[in-house]
């Protein structure tokens, strides 16, 4: 097993949350639907022995999550993204995090997504 994939993984499909953003002033004005999809893997790579001390509570990165993501007003989808994974690291004991935002912008297209992976330490 290598590093990259040590320990547990822990994936939250499809959290939806009403943002502001947007480049033009009519996107900002309104909150718009985003899912996020959130893949993340904790510090620890000891066995959890059926402990919740020991492993990161999925609803708390929820709940993070909606409060950062409500409290922002970002332009661009990739932004947030970026800010998210960060703010995620700088919370909670994980050591990466992967960040997928789908936005419901465009007609004839079913989402427009973005994808970012970050881990501790390498932005802080």
């Amino acid at each position: 097993m290598t590093d990259e994939t040590a320990g547990h993984q822990i994936h939250i499909e499809g959290l939806e949350i009403f943002a502001h953003i947007g480049v033009s002033e009519e996107e900002q004005a309104s909150a718009q639907r985003l899912v996020f999809n959130l893949t993340f893997w904790r510090d620890q790579t000891a066995a959890l022995k059926d402990d919740l001390g020991q492993t990161v509570d999925y609803a708390s990165i929820c709940a993070e999550t909606r409060a950062f993501v409500q409290g922002r007003r970002d332009r661009l989808i990739e932004t947030l993204a970026d800010r998210v994974a960060l703010h995620l690291l700088g919370v909670f004991e994980i050591r990466r995090v992967t960040v997928e935002i789908r936005k419901f912008v465009l007609p004839a297209v079913e989402f427009v997504a973005v994808t970012v992976t970050r881990e501790r330490g390498s932005a802080e």
